[in-house]
């Protein structure tokens, strides 16, 4: 696993890192911390002599202004945060290798290039930050990350450890193929004994008019039509079960009727859990589906615990200067 963790020293960035402990990630791995300096004014222009010495092996005015600005006390300050979130995340996974990296400019231009450049399989952040290095707050980087980036994206909130309490995991599902990547994902992890998970199938029931209640062939329809839902609904859920199972994981199917965005919300903090897991895009029917920027999206935003949305990974053109860029991803 290559894992692209977007660190700006606030609390909720280091409750993300610490997160990572109940995350089910494999024994080794890559990690690459990365903390991101928004410089709002210019720093005080450079001597003549620093002129001269950064100029060296700069190529022409844009490589000069990246090293000066690279010199800059917000680069520097940012990448002692970077160095120190790697050392945490070094001592919770001794056998992964981890590097830190510090840059300036926009941070989800920068997260968005360096998920492409580093080939990276998931993205950690944050809910929320702080405006000195970063915001990475939920509606802003975040919510923009989980849209735009070619990976999967884990919205981290931290895990209140209590002795004995198992890990707790809901996996959303609803048969489209993202759907079935997070459930394939949940069960690659590697995850503590005693783990349990919920596999949950929401269905939207058929209500119906008020004209239609009044005939009886057409509440029959309806009563019909909801009793398939639901038997569809649990042979889903079931079959992605079995699949946990067979995995050690001590997973039960779960069938319920409204809205995916609410009902998933109160499930997972009713039922305590750590993550929930979800596809990043669904299919399109009557039945309400887990699209990304609606469902999928607003558990991010609303749940309790951490959220981690799934995705197959895809590439995107390089700018001439070797980076995936916003503009070039938005011709693509």
């Amino acid at each position: 696993m290559r894992l692209l963790i977007a660190y700006d020293g606030s609390e909720s960035a280091d409750s993300a890192l610490d997160d990572m402990t109940h995350a089910g990630l494999p024994a080794d791995g890559e990690a690459l911390v990365m903390t991101v300096a928004e410089i709002w004014l210019p720093p005080p222009p450079p001597s003549a002599l620093e002129i001269v010495e950064m100029a060296a092996g700069a190529k022409g005015a844009l490589g000069l202004e990246r090293k000066y600005m690279a010199a800059s006390q917000a680069v520097i300050d940012a990448g002692k945060l970077a160095a120190k979130a790697a050392d945490r995340f070094r001592a919770n996974f001794p056998k992964w290798k981890v590097n830190h990296e510090a840059v300036w400019g926009s941070p989800t231009l920068e997260l968005f290039s360096k998920a492409e450049e580093f080939k990276a399989d998931l993205i950690l952040v944050g809910s929320h930050g702080r405006s000195a290095l970063g915001r990475f707050f939920l509606g802003s980087i975040s919510q923009w990350l989980l849209n735009e980036a070619g990976c999967s994206v884990r919205i981290a909130r931290g895990k209140l450890d209590e002795p004995d309490f198992p890990v707790r995991l809901i996996v959303g599902v609803d048969g489209s193929d993202n759907a079935n990547l997070a459930v394939e994902q949940v069960a690659a992890r590697n995850w503590p004994e005693k783990s349990e998970v919920r596999v949950i199938a929401v269905y939207h029931e058929l209500e119906p008019t008020v004209a239609g209640e009044l005939v009886p062939m057409v509440g029959s329809f309806v009563d019909e039509c909801n009793r398939e839902e639901k038997k569809d609904s649990r042979q889903l859920a079931e079959k992605s079960a079995q699949l946990l199972r067979a995995k050690g994981l001590r997973a039960e199917a779960v069938v319920k009727a409204g809205d995916p965005k609410k009902v998933l919300v109160e499930f997972a903090e009713e039922w305590r859990a750590d993550c929930v897991f979800l596809g990043a895009t669904g299919l399109s029917n009557r039945v309400e589906r887990f699209l990304l920027g609606s469902v999928a999206g607003a558990v991010a935003a609303r749940a309790h615990c951490s959220v981690e949305i799934v995705r197959k990974k895809k590439h995107f053109p390089m700018d001439n200067n070797g980076n995936g860029s916003r503009r070039n991803y938005d011709n693509a």
